[in-house]
Order: structure tokens, then sequence, then C-alpha cells
């Protein structure tokens, strides 16, 4: 797989693709301090400018040379903004790697940028690949929610693989083949912020502060009895470890999870999730849990009944489209059964061990709830 050392220009008309330059030594060198890129590349730290230096010199005209690297300076308004890369694993296969400089973040730039390398890669015109992977630090979600936007299965994730600075990281990974079209291959729901007409509260996303109250949430004595799956004792750790495996969830589309908050504080009130989403079947299940100094005040049934209304609603209108959702509860666990019928879901049954708790399976009642014909 040996190409001409010239290194081809492409464009789309908005940003252009081309060989590094002098030219770009500055914007190398801005991009490569700025803590983002920092904290979620190899770059070395500290960088200096023999650093930027070296690599538009050295390091990507001798990637095109030994034909291990194909790098492409992405131009926008005439001057440096990115860099991106196709780094070459043999049998027609590469890794795609890339970076942008701080401006052009959020602008919608480097996916087309991305675009144009992909198109290249498995063209005629380029190497030809059959498969490109890509691969991202865990937590790095601006790359995960630009490879999802270009196609790539996004649903690998592996323990202590990426190393950086002396250290492995946990990664996502994915994989795009030239047959697969370039657009996601899932839904990735909106979080949105849901206020209620009738209490002082709201459902809006679950940030990073809601450990301290989801902790002492879940290590109440009566939330562990009847959610006898979640770790016990509960600690910050696992709301911690809950919190981005959530968002994992969201980006694969298979769950959305909203936190109850208090709109004169915003402080956590509970959490209510649809897991389980199936876009084929248009369904999901519903879950909940309620802070114990907001039980008794009507949290639990309004949370419900927001997150009820907001999966039935059609997608058009926000929502997430779908036309049924179940939620079980214990036998026994009257209190969140109540809360189902009052959210007006209806029993349709009784499922046999369907239902943890502290001190083993137990029978739940199936609830459900189906939008009306549209």
């Amino acid at each position: 797989m040996r190409f001409p050392h010239d290194v081809p220009t492409l464009t789309d008309g908005v940003v252009t693709l081309r060989a590094h330059g002098e030219d770009d030594v500055r914007g190398v060198l801005e991009q490569s301090t700025d803590p983002v890129s920092q904290a979620w590349t190899t770059v070395p730290v500290p960088y200096s400018l023999d650093d930027a230096k070296r690599f538009v010199r050295e390091v990507m005209p001798g990637g095109w040379l030994t034909d291990q690297e194909w790098g492409f300076a992405v131009v926008h308004d005439g001057r440096y903004a990115a860099t991106v890369s196709l780094r070459n694993e043999g049998a027609r296969r590469a890794e795609i790697a890339y970076g942008s400089h701080p401006r052009i973040r959020g602008t919608g730039r480097m996916e087309r940028a991305l675009r144009l390398l992909l198109d290249w890669g498995f063209g005629d015109d380029g190497p030809g690949l059959d498969t490109v992977v890509w691969w991202a630090n865990r937590g790095n979600w601006p790359s995960r929610r630009l490879a999802w936007r270009l196609g790539f299965a996004t649903d690998v994730t592996l323990r202590s693989w990426l190393p950086q600075r002396g250290a492995l990281l946990d990664a996502w990974g994915g994989t795009l083949l030239c047959t697969d079209e370039r657009r996601p291959r899932h839904a990735w729901p909106d979080a949105p912020t849901i206020e209620s007409p009738r209490l002082r509260l709201r459902l809006r996303r679950p940030r990073d502060d809601d450990a301290v109250r989801m902790a002492e949430a879940c290590a109440d004595a009566r939330t562990a009895h009847w959610l006898g799956d979640i770790p016990q004792p509960y600690q910050r750790r696992h709301a911690d470890v809950f919190l981005l495996a959530s968002a994992e969830r969201r980006a694969l589309g298979d769950a959305l999870h909203l936190v109850v908050a208090d709109r004169t504080d915003d402080r956590l009130l509970g959490l209510v999730g649809l897991t389980g989403i199936d876009p084929k079947l248009r369904s999901a299940e519903l879950g909940y849990w309620v802070h114990p100094d907001a039980r008794g005040h009507g949290v639990a049934t309004e949370s419900t009944r927001l997150a009820v209304r907001h999966a039935l609603l059609p997608d058009d209108e926000g929502g997430l489209g779908l036309v049924r959702v179940t939620a079980r509860a214990a036998v026994g666990n009257d209190a969140s059964l109540a809360v189902l019928r009052r959210s007006g879901m209806r029993h349709v049954g009784t499922l046999r061990l369907a239902s943890a708790t502290r001190v083993g399976l137990a029978d739940a009642e199936l609830h459900e709830i189906v939008a009306p014909s549209r």
C-alpha cells in the first residue's frame, strides 16, 4: 500500500485538507498546549515550540514517506484548524486520529474534515481501506459524539487499553466499514429539562455533582431493600460509576436517566429512568427512586408522570415517540405500586421472581401504559 510522497489536497469548499507546512507550526503549538487537547491526547506535556516544529517538519511528512500514517492539516478561513490522519494498520485497515484547534470546536468543521478523510481513505484515489477503527479515552464525549455522527459502531469498552503518559486508560472503540452508511446507527436521545406544572421540581440531565446526594439516597435502608441489585454499602464511587454508565447507555440509545431536581436550589430529589429502549417495538421500562428527604411530597408520582409523558410524546414534538412503557414493582412494595397507579399505569399481571430485593428474589407486579391512538 504505497503512495506518492505528494500529499493530495482535498476540499468540500468549506474546509481543506492538505500537507502540513511551516505556517502551521503556531497553530499546532496553540492546539497542543490547550488543556482539552492535553487531557484527551498523547501530546507531550509540557509542549514546546520545538515539539510543534518537529511534528510539522518530521512526524507528519515521515508518516507519508513510510506509509505508516497519512496525516493532513485542516485549513478553515485560510488558517490551520486541526490535524486529521489515518494510521496504517495493514491489511486494508487503519486507525482514525484527530485533534482540533480550540477555535473550531463546536462548529461542525471537524466533522466535515473527517468526512473528507474517510471518503479519501475508502476511495480508489486513496488507500482503498476496508475498515477504519476509532479509539478514544473513556469519557471523551466530543470524540464519541463525532464518531457516532460519522456512523462508527461505538459500542466497545476496553479496560486499561490506551496508553497515555505512563498509564493505561479505559478506552472506547468502534469500527466503520467501507460499506457502512456514514450516519448514526441509532438514536442518542436528548436529556431534556422538563419543568413540572404542579410541583417545584424539574427533570434534567444527570451531572457529576449529583453523586453525593445519589449516594445518600441509595445507601438508605428502604431504597436498598427494594433495589436489591445495587451495591451495598452504597458509596460515592458507586454513584460515579453509575453516572458514567448511564451516559454511555444514553449514547447507545438504550436508556435515558433524568435527575429529579428541586427548582429552587437544583438539588437532587430522585432519579427516573427509561431503560431497555427498543426502537423496533418502541417500548421502554420505567424505573425510579426518591431521596429520603423528598418522600411524602408527591415527587415520585409527578416525576414518573413527566417521564412517561416524555416517553410517549411523538418525536417530532420533542419526545421519544414510544408507544408503550412498562414498569415493575415487587409485591409488598406498596408505596411504589401506588405511584405507578397514580401515574396512569395499569396492572397487567404478576411476574414470578422478577424483582431483586435485598433479601432475595420477589414476585413483581407488572404495569404498563400505552400511547393513545394518533
